[in-house]
């Protein structure tokens, strides 16, 4: 299939340290280049890929400095895409909503995933006046406040089954707590299970412009005590090391989780996870196998000894049964051609058809195109 990837600009994909979002169209790219198919990758110039790069900003725009609203640079890579667009026989979207009116009049030869949180009053309306554009969810827990919503599938994250290797003994006496400050992500919480359990915690996470204020009132201060240390921002690379030494890692969130990838990638590492009951949470844990799913900090403290004393062997082949990167792409090939199929029997029929939600298993995407 000849594909295109729209990808977002404020991160170059791969991005150089943080960025989920263009972590995962990365991994998804290169693993449809590996597949033989022919992909585009729309995104910022410094982007590193196999497939074809249209080249869409000199650089990832959080880099660049001169850089004061990102809405423009979206709008002249749309009309890049614009311009390609009878180049393809799928376009997948990973930028939210920009494109929803360029798009619908060749809908059936779109998809769009949606990355973020769905919780907030405004998208409702524009779900239902987009109800044409078909959406893939990351977890069934995404699309919850948005039933009218044209989700087709819901596809977990995957990751590349070589990016980390497992280790069974790890030698760091330290609890990870690794992502973002951001009162969502409750480092608070992470500071408090450690210094309560008696284990060092070790903090890699970037702060934005927008929770600096957030890190210094609320979090600096509680870095000042024992037993925390605060790394900053690491790269790729440096996750092996972080993520497989550790004897754990702490997802405290307080916020309808899309998916959290940095819990597929502890697991990757044979690393459990102790995270609260928060959105995606319950469909990547497997409580009791891949880590524990708790709901206060009293239950976190309790469920510590007994995270530790996981099977990190049985972490990693969990995480090779269900998230890898191989599978994620498979299942959006699978997810294009029924949407390509019901494309064409829409135009043989000369009726219009809805695609109708999908149910995630266990292994990630349930493939069901009407």
């Amino acid at each position: 299939m000849r594909i295109a990837h729209v990808a977002p600009l404020m991160e170059s994909v791969p991005p150089r340290l943080y960025g989920g979002t263009e972590r995962i169209v990365s991994y998804l790219v290169e693993e449809m280049v590996a597949l033989g198919h022919e992909v585009t990758l729309f995104a910022s110039g410094d982007s590193v890929t196999t497939a074809e790069l249209a080249p869409c900003s000199v650089t990832a725009l959080r880099l660049d400095p001169s850089v004061r609203d990102v809405i423009p640079h979206y709008m002249l890579m749309l009309d890049q895409v614009r311009e390609r667009m009878d180049e393809f026989d799928m376009i997948h979207f990973h930028i939210d909503h920009f494109h929803f009116p360029l798009v619908r009049p060749i809908a059936e030869r779109t998809l769009t995933t949606l990355h973020g949180r769905q919780d907030l009053p405004d998208l409702r309306g524009l779900y239902f006046g987009f109800r044409d554009l078909p959406l893939v969810s990351i977890s069934q827990a995404q699309r919850a406040p948005l039933a009218h919503a044209n989700f087709v599938a819901t596809v977990h994250h995957g990751i590349p089954a070589g990016l980390h290797r497992p280790v069974l003994a790890p030698r760091g006496n330290y609890l990870a707590f690794l992502g973002r400050i951001s009162p969502e992500k409750r480092p608070d919480r992470a500071i408090r299970i450690a210094r309560r359990s008696g284990i060092p915690l070790k903090i890699a996470a970037k702060v934005d412009k927008v929770d600096q204020e957030y890190f210094a009132r609320e979090i600096e201060p509680l870095l000042c005590g024992p037993g925390v240390e605060f790394i900053g921002e690491i790269n790729e690379w440096e996750k092996q090391e972080f993520l497989g030494e550790a004897l754990g890692l702490l997802f405290p969130v307080d916020w309808p989780e899309p998916f959290g990838l940095v819990m597929i990638e502890a697991m990757a590492c044979g690393t459990p996870v102790l995270a609260f009951r928060c959105g995606s949470v319950p469909e990547v844990v497997d409580d009791g196998v891949t880590g524990h799913i708790v709901d206060t900090e009293e239950e976190a403290v309790t469920a510590l000894p007994g995270l530790l004393s996981l099977d990190r062997g049985a972490v990693r082949r969990r995480f090779e049964q269900r998230f890898t990167a191989t599978r994620m792409a498979k299942d959006y090939v699978r997810v294009y051609r029924g949407l390509r199929r019901r494309a064409t029997t829409v135009v043989r029929n000369q009726d219009r058809v809805t695609v109708q939600p999908d149910l995630v298993g266990d292994n990630g995407l349930t493939a069901h195109v009407d």
